[in-house]
């Protein structure tokens, strides 16, 4: 019996789903190798899983695992986006835009502005803030479904950040300017805690600040009225408003704070200089879809979030790697997207081990009945 109310567990089933999750998408990758090029497929699989182990000595490990970290705190802020939203009963597939003008209102601040690291941060928040409470509001005002309008602010949002952006690009080419050079007041501040924190320049606070943002958005979820009011009114807005609680308010209140996320999300990695924008990009950056991966993989916990996102950054980077001259260089975007792919079968298989747990209750249960008869 213990064993089995362990298994009912939440989390428990969550670890379990995503575990399983993880180990289908590297099957079927590692036989998609196979079928192209059994040679070289077991080396393929395991670098990809390597990642930053792939280089030899401890220093080079040390300098892309940072950049690995780098790249991890923005998809957290992106998938807490997600979850957020989903908590309270909405789909925000507009992260992507959300994290586009996060992006383009703290490099314009940064670049244009000339303004300090923390005014850039507070103008992405506020900006990914105001996209997502204008969906909050057709939906509330106009009941327009938040999956369309935060699809179609998805598009209007990259062009309009392309214009504004193309003010403060280089001369010779279509990126911003770098911030180290021309805005080095914008910089992200290094952690400087030890040699590994010193050396890489790309580890900054946005790590730790995405963490403390994990832990405060269970906190506000779990432990406070306005938690409880948005998640209420997530499953069901007519109870909500019977109870005396303003849903709509509670709609447009929780898309600003998912927006909010993802748009800190863009600023934690723009504003560390590990890339800069193109502004003649003409699709939006994978990782806010990315973020929906990372969301469910985690179980749709804040928590859990932190250890999914690090494993689908680590190993989209570990794709990086693969050997270009055995397969062609699509081949690690296939295995990485393969495995986020599978990262959306958590919930089902979640359901799929209730149903075998209550079906082996039922078994016992009928045991037990024809034991007493007799």
């Amino acid at each position: 019996m213990k064993k089995n109310n362990l298994l009912r567990s939440s989390g428990v089933q969550s670890l379990l789903a995503s575990l399983m999750c993880i180990l289908v998408g590297l099957l079927v990758g590692y036989i998609a190798l196979v079928i192209i090029n059994a040679e070289g497929a077991w080396e393929a699989i395991t670098t990809i899983i390597k990642n930053y182990f792939y280089y030899p000595k401890p220093v080079q490990q040390l300098k892309y695992l940072g950049n690995t970290l780098a790249k991890t705190a923005p998809l957290l802020m992106c998938a807490l986006s997600v979850l957020f939203a989903n908590k309270a009963g909405l789909f925000n597939i507009g992260v992507a835009g959300q994290y586009v003008v996060g992006a383009g209102a703290c490099l314009y601040m940064a670049l244009g502005l000339q303004l300090p690291w923390w005014v850039c941060l507070l103008g992405a928040i506020v900006a990914g803030a105001l996209l997502g409470a204008i969906s909050g509001f057709l939906k509330t005002k106009f009941n327009v479904n938040e999956v369309i309008s935060c699809i179609m602010f998805n598009w209007i949002s990259l062009y309009c950040v392309n214009m504004l952006l193309a003010k403060v690009k280089e001369t010779t080419s279509p990126y911003t300017m770098g911030l180290k050079a021309n805005a080095p007041q914008a910089l992200l501040p290094g952690m400087g805690l030890g040699e590994f924190f010193t050396k890489n320049q790309y580890v900054t606070i946005a790590i730790p600040l995405a963490i403390v943002f994990s832990v405060a958005i269970w906190v506000v979820l779990e432990k406070t009225k306005l938690g409880y009011e948005l998640k209420a009114t997530g499953n069901n807005k007519n109870a909500a408003k019977y109870a005396g609680m303003k849903e709509n308010r509670n709609i447009i209140l929780t898309m600003a704070i998912s927006g909010a996320l993802a748009g800190m999300g863009a600023a934690l990695l723009y504003l560390s200089g590990y890339e800069q924008w193109s502004t003649s990009q003409a699709n939006v950056p994978a990782m806010g879809f990315n973020g929906i991966a990372a969301a469910f993989l985690g179980g749709l916990h804040p928590l859990g979030s932190i250890f999914s996102s690090f494993f689908i950054q680590h190993i989209t980077a570990g794709g990086a790697y693969v050997d270009k001259t055995l397969y062609c260089a699509q081949v690690s975007d296939f295995i990485s997207s393969l495995i986020i792919y599978l990262c959306g079968f958590v919930l089902f298989m979640k359901t799929a081990m209730n149903r075998s747990l209550d079906k082996a209750d039922e078994k016992r249960r009928a045991k037990n009945n024809e034991g007493g008869k007799k």
